[in-house]
């Protein structure tokens, strides 16, 4: 299964992270052929950096290795391929502008049917790969595009959590649907199942959690460092699987987070 990774801090924080090797924790050691991705917000914009590659292969990834970069919110996604060839469009995370800010967004899971069931009503967002995961991404902004055009700030948050949580539902009941998303002020969770590694390359039926979250300054563990400019900082960290021993909460299925700043502002469960 493809693995999520998320930061929201109320500062800057430097991550250095190593794919492959971070891919391990989720059982991916073999089957994460497919791309990689991990962006770094920056304001209303976003670093992307993502390549349909093995990560263990990429000069990227060691560039990244070496030169950290800083930011208070970071998405990064390790992709096992289930629906798409392995190309840069099919690679999360997948990035779009609404409302004069770059939206963010990568999954964990699958959508069976989706093509047909939900389709896009306004051709406003459009997939450029084949995959479900951007095909649901597109049909989010599609619900969020009235209220994000409607004004120059962000919507009220009761409002776009209203939204997120509806199509997650709806996404959910196609599959599995863990996703993180990000429009510029809030980053978004959706909490939902997940196949499970049980060894020998056999993976559980889809239960959850889908994904935990952690709250502490700093994070080391194999292929991953955060570190925090003083260890008052406020950091939230999300994650398909527990990357430490201690501090990991399950999330709930069916479980909408919403974190600004490394501060939890909702929860929905």
């Amino acid at each position: 299964m493809c693995e999520l990774f998320a930061v929201s801090s109320s500062v800057p924080v430097t991550v250095t992270y190593s794919l492959h090797a971070f891919a391990e924790h989720g059982g991916l050691m073999h089957p994460n052929k497919s791309g990689w991705g991990i962006a770094y917000r920056e304001g209303r914009d976003a670093l992307l950096i993502k390549e349909p590659g093995p990560a263990s292969e990429s000069p990227w990834v060691r560039l990244i290795e070496s030169r950290p970069l800083t930011s208070n919110c970071v998405i990064a996604h390790v992709r096992y391929a289930t629906a798409g060839d392995p190309s840069f469009a099919n690679t999360h995370p997948f990035m779009r502008e609404l409302g004069g800010r770059m939206h963010l967004f990568a999954h964990n899971g699958g959508f069976e049917g989706i093509w047909s069931k939900l389709r896009l009503r306004s051709g406003g967002f459009r997939p450029t790969g084949e995959t479900d995961s951007e095909y649901a991404f597109c049909m989010l902004l599609e619900r969020l595009a009235p209220l994000w055009r409607a004004s120059e700030e962000p919507p009220p948050l009761a409002n776009r959590l209203s939204i997120v949580g509806e199509v997650a539902g709806e996404l959910a009941s196609m599959g599995p649907a863990n996703f993180l998303y990000s429009d510029g002020d809030v980053l978004f969770a959706h909490a939902h199942k997940r196949h499970w590694d049980e060894g020998g390359g056999t993976f559980s039926e889809a239960r959850p959690p889908g994904l935990s979250f952690a709250r502490q300054s700093g994070l080391s563990v194999k292929g991953l460092s955060v570190e925090a400019p003083d260890p008052d900082t406020t950091v939230v960290y999300l994650a398909s699987v527990p990357l430490t021993g201690e501090g990991w909460e399950p999330l709930a299925e069916g479980t909408v987070l919403a974190l600004r700043d490394g501060v939890e502002v909702s929860r929905v469960e």
